[in-house]
């Protein structure tokens, strides 16, 4: 179970560095603890010391998928929320591999406007501004 501190982690890993940093931004003023690398293997070498509460991973990454991390993240942190995004329609095969063993991902195509994740976010892990009382 995520401590009240985590409940805010947001991890960003997208390859394309514009879209993991302005995502990082609009989730930090957003009041979320938000970190952001591009691969995956980035992403885990980071959750070894930082527990997210909502993966948003693109599927196509160098080396590892983000299928592949999605997976890894979840055995690892079951209370993790995770949200796959792609901008190339050829993640079916992907999604399929993953399907037939067990794992079922929703995939949002990319662009995905910021908006978007940022409702997404609130429904799964409220900023810390909604998750404590305003003791004023």
């Amino acid at each position: 179970m995520l401590g009240s501190d985590e409940r805010k982690h947001i991890l960003v890993v997208d390859d394309e560095r514009v879209i993991t940093d302005t995502l990082v931004t609009i989730f930090s003023k957003e009041g979320y603890e938000v970190r952001g690398v591009y691969s995956a293997e980035q992403a885990l070498a980071l959750t070894s010391e930082w527990r997210p509460a909502l993966a948003i991973i693109d599927v196509r990454l160098p080396q590892m998928n983000g299928i592949d991390l999605a997976i890894l993240l979840k055995a690892q942190f079951p209370d993790c929320r995770l949200s796959l995004f792609s901008g190339q329609a050829a993640t079916s095969d992907l999604l399929e591999i993953a399907r037939q063993n067990g794992h079922s991902f929703e995939v949002l195509p990319k662009p995905v406007h910021p908006t978007k994740l940022l409702g997404l976010a609130a429904q799964l892990v409220p900023p810390a501004a909604e998750s404590s009382p305003d003791l004023n």
